[in-house]
């Protein structure tokens, strides 16, 4: 992660030009005073009544200059925060992609929204609006203080120990914060997960009924929220009123103190006006002390659970020098892989190996390990033991980006994205895909008729996740997907459990005809695997049987017994 101080080095001239503009406003505010004293002292108190029409002048010219250098600090301040906190979540999101898929499978969805979205706007926060006012506070307080110690020295003392009050109480104050924040950012994150998954899923929700249930699991996280942040409030509310009693009393106790000086003579009653101005001015840094602690820590709790996620790294990592195959043919060896998952064992001692255009069938019972061999084929996990090959090339040494786009998957929990049709068949070669190119992908996976019966029929915008479409429908997008992309390597997993026979029978024709492609098609089904140059039916993570259709058939084992289960005798599947 990059540290903040980097972020900011890189607009440095921003912010200095912003400080300047700061800095001409305060210093301008501070000539203000003197402008009343001189009023007060020689046109008042000494009848220069020439004097006047300049000083009401340098008063107009103040206030203008005030207008004109408030405004240029705010607009650049927020230009330069705007900036960076766009670059924060770049960064952020940049790495969240290079990330492995065992960290998605520890940390949910909502919670990276929210650090994405809320952590990265409070710190937005903390660089602009309050960042600003912290620095104008500091130039501001050491200004003011300046000038009262030039006027006089003893009465200066009086804002001096209430600024010293209203800095230990802020520190106080900051540090109960800190602790709070921390748990109203992990409760937010929470909330965002549960309110993401129900919004999500809310026809599963409605299909079993479960509304009740769903609004009181959410209520018990928004009451959570609502009581850390009413927490927050009441420790705010115990420090906030002494920040404003301090702000009150000093302006009366300068005024009395540097009234009895007046009385006796050592003090004129311009200084005494100029004093009790600059008092007034140093009032309004004590009063927002408390809020702006407020902010930074919230500011602080954000960037500490940044700092976590950058923590992380991947833990697939690609070669420092990767091998880059001058073309992919498609040959696949597993040689003696195994794969354990979070002390769970899932493949033991796989071996296969599938020539270039060949097909691999892969068979077997729910959690025998069928999906894992995809997702090592792309490296979306490394195997625990053993090798994969790809063209006799180890694939941990090769470059990801070729590894992963010489793959097409069709996985069995399709993700639609919300686009059109033709951008979502086009993902996988966005840029190179012309219309004719994605009807014809349509047309090899059955698609092409009733995408054409949408509303706008390739133009067509599919809703989150696919929803207003059938889950036949999804899968044929999603194999015109895979098809449309034209890799070396394609990977079907299940894709095919939602359509008719018939038109799963008519894909299957569509895949035969891909001579220069290998294959690998998961299925429960047998007729997805009965053309298959070599069938492995897996249990409990091993190879249990391994053959063509027919020789599966004659050992009358498990690929048998799935057989008889699916088309009760034995009979030829329709080709």
């Amino acid at each position: 992660m990059k540290k903040m101080s980097r972020y900011i080095l890189e607009h440095l001239g921003g912010y200095l030009a912003a400080i300047a503009c700061l800095f001409i406003s305060v210093a301008l505010d501070m000539l203000s005073p003197q402008l009343t004293k001189s009023i007060i002292d020689d046109v008042i108190g000494k009848g220069q009544l020439s004097l006047l029409k300049y000083l009401l002048a340098g008063i107009f010219c103040v206030g203008l200059g005030r207008c004109i250098f408030t405004y240029l600090k705010e607009y650049l301040f927020d230009i330069i925060g705007s900036k960076i906190s766009s670059c924060m979540r770049m960064d952020l999101f940049r790495h969240l992609q290079g990330l492995s898929a065992k960290f998605y499978d520890r940390n949910n969805t909502g919670e990276l929204m929210a650090r994405a979205k809320d952590d990265i706007d409070r710190i937005w926060d903390g660089l602009t609006f309050v960042g600003m006012l912290m620095i104008e506070v500091t130039i501001h307080t050491i200004m003011v203080l300046a000038c009262m110690y030039r006027l006089e020295p003893r009465l200066a003392l009086i804002p001096t120990a209430a600024m010293i009050f209203c800095g230990v109480l802020a520190i106080l104050l900051e540090r109960k914060l800190n602790r709070i924040y921390d748990e109203i950012s992990e409760e937010n994150a929470r909330l965002n997960t549960v309110a993401e998954e129900n919004l999500a899923g809310v026809r599963t929700v409605k299909a079993f009924a479960r509304e009740k249930f769903e609004i009181k699991k959410f209520l018990s996280h928004n009451k959570r929220y609502y009581e850390l942040n009413m927490e927050q409030s009441r420790v705010f509310v115990k420090y906030h009123p002494l920040f404003t009693l301090v702000s009150k009393l000093l302006p009366l106790l300068v005024l009395l103190s540097g009234g009895y000086l007046v009385i006796k003579g050592e003090f004129s009653m311009g200084s005494l006006g100029a004093f009790i101005e600059y008092s007034t001015n140093i009032v309004w840094p004590m009063e927002m002390l408390g809020w702006l602690t407020n902010s930074l820590s919230s500011a602080a709790a954000s960037n500490q659970k940044l700092k976590k996620i950058y923590s992380v790294t991947a833990d697939i990592k690609e070669a420092p020098t990767p091998v880059l195959l001058p073309k992919v043919q498609g040959k696949i060896v597993f040689s003696h892989v195994s794969f354990r998952r979070e002390h769970t064992d899932i493949l033991k001692d796989i071996n296969f190996t599938v020539l270039p255009g060949a097909t691999l069938g892969i068979m077997g019972a729910t959690g025998s390990g069928k999906s894992s061999l995809i997702h090592l084929l792309q490296r979306l996990y490394d195997c625990t033991d053993g090798q994969i090959l790809l063209d006799d090339t180890d694939i941990r040494i090769l470059s990801l980006k070729q590894l992963r786009s010489s793959i097409s998957v069709v996985t069995q929990d399709v993700f639609l994205f919300s686009d059109t049709v033709s951008d979502n068949i086009r993902l996988g070669r966005q840029e190179h895909l012309d219309i004719e190119q994605i009807k014809a992908a349509s047309h090899a996976a059955m698609a092409e008729d009733f995408i054409e019966r949408l509303e706008a029929g390739y133009d067509t915008v599919i809703g989150e996740r696919g929803v207003g479409l059938s889950g036949g429908q999804k899968q044929r997008i999603s194999i015109a997907r895979a098809l449309a992309k034209s890799s070396p390597v394609l990977a079907l997993d299940d894709s095919t459990s939602a359509l008719d026979m018939e038109t799963e029978q008519m894909i299957q024709q569509t895949l035969r005809t891909l001579k220069s492609t290998t294959k690998l098609i998961i299925g429960h089904r047998i007729s997805a695997v009965r053309y298959a140059d070599e069938i492995i039916f897996l249990e409990g993570g091993r190879i249990a049987e391994r053959g063509t259709h027919e020789e599966l058939l004659s050992k009358r084992g498990l690929y048998y017994e799935t057989y008889l289960s699916q088309y009760g005798a034995m009979e030829e599947v329709i080709p």
